[in-house]
């Protein structure tokens, strides 16, 4: 292959379709001969035939989630280091903790330039079981291992605390950093609403995989609360199922609360700006993101913000202007947030309207594209 040829290797399908997709067309545009490796390869072709996508060649990997069979996982370093000896080319990319081991240390050995995207890497040291802990204290070591090396390197982060994190507990050098705010936003397709949805009842959405560390449980304890306090608001949850993720909340758990009255679900959303259209509220509490797309998405669409100050939630609004920052883990601030905006819409207005102005002032997926491309540039002119 020439140097003008790029390996994306994702270990999620919808998270490749939903959040990579872009840069793959991007670097397709400019001039990239684009292959992308993932265990869900014959859907991906599906999915993008029916996308009318052409450009991009699937193959399969063997990479699933998590760390499983010590023999499985050796295999899905090996297929990788197959097909980078096959594809030989110029330049690897890889989103998420475990494709980015494998591919830096599949790269540190066939010397073949990495791009490596720890989106979101902090949620790695959120786990606080024994396996968790034992998990991390075999990991750091391994992941410092795959991002040194002398073969050209730049590792991609979304947030300031993530870039700490990685020039910190894994030892890049700074020199070696990015920081691109997030995968991007269409904003012509994630658009305020016009007329805003008449109220009441006022509807606040958490649109997320169902998750204890999206914050899920605090969500529901809120909205519960302020039910009580006969507020005019309806409580949604637009996100699926997640069952091999460790913090991974049941379908039973969910169909309690509907029951309940307390809140709705919608399971997964296939047009969220739709959804966004129709709400007058984004909430997030969760416990630690990269740069969390919907509320980019919801910020895009004027849609005010509640969420929580952590890394990579607070980096997505400017508090007190676009959204309100509360603790995380915690209940009655949530509430207190959220009822500040149910009762007050000239505040909704004005946050919404500043929060669509802050995404089209660098957030938008052109930008992300863009800056992505330029990192690629880099690696080649190296």
């Amino acid at each position: 292959m020439t140097t003008r040829s790029l390996l994306m290797v994702a270990n999620q399908l919808d998270s490749f379709f939903n959040h990579r997709l872009p840069q793959a067309i991007g670097a397709i545009d400019d001039g990239f001969d684009v292959h992308v490796a993932m265990d869900e390869a014959d859907a991906a072709c599906c999915r993008a035939a029916a996308l009318g996508l052409e450009g991009l060649t699937f193959h399969h990997l063997p990479l699933a989630r998590g760390f499983g069979n010590p023999l499985a996982e050796l295999e899905s370093l090996s297929a990788l280091h197959r097909l980078v000896r096959h594809l030989r080319p110029g330049i690897v990319h890889a989103y998420t903790l475990k494709p980015v081991l494998y591919a830096g240390l599949v790269t540190r050995r066939t010397g073949t330039p990495l791009v490596a995207s720890v989106t979101g890497v902090g949620s790695f040291f959120l786990g606080t079981s024994a396996r968790d802990k034992l998990i991390q204290s075999a990991l750091l070591p391994a992941l410092r291992m795959a991002l040194a090396g002398r073969r050209p390197c730049r590792v991609i982060v979304q947030n300031p605390d993530d870039q700490n994190l990685v020039t910190g507990a894994l030892a890049v050098p700074t020199a070696k950093t990015r920081l691109i705010r997030g995968s991007g936003v269409d904003i012509s397709i994630f658009t305020p609403a016009s007329p805003p949805p008449l109220t009441p009842p006022v509807r606040v959405v958490l649109a997320a995989r169902m998750l204890a560390d999206k914050g899920v449980r605090e969500f529901v304890k809120a909205a519960r609360q302020l039910k009580a306090k006969d507020l005019e608001a309806e409580f949604v949850l637009a996100g699926g199922l997640d069952p091999a993720n460790r913090s991974a909340i049941t379908e039973e758990e969910i169909n309690s609360w509907t029951q309940e009255g307390v809140v709705t679900w919608t399971g997964h959303v296939t047009d969220m700006a739709a959804l966004y259209r129709s709400t007058h509220i984004a909430c997030l509490p969760s416990y630690r993101e990269g740069l969390p797309k919907s509320l980019l998405e919801a910020a895009a669409c004027a849609l005010p913000i509640v969420t929580t100050d952590v890394p990579g939630c607070r980096d997505a609004i400017m508090e007190d202007d676009t959204g309100l920052l509360v603790p995380a883990r915690s209940t009655a601030p949530l509430a207190d947030a959220l009822a500040r905006l149910i009762t007050d819409a000239d505040l909704r207005h004005r946050m919404g309207h500043a929060g669509r102005a802050y995404v089209e002032a660098g957030l938008s997926v052109d930008a992300v594209v863009s800056q992505t491309l330029n990192v690629y540039g880099e690696l080649l002119n190296a």
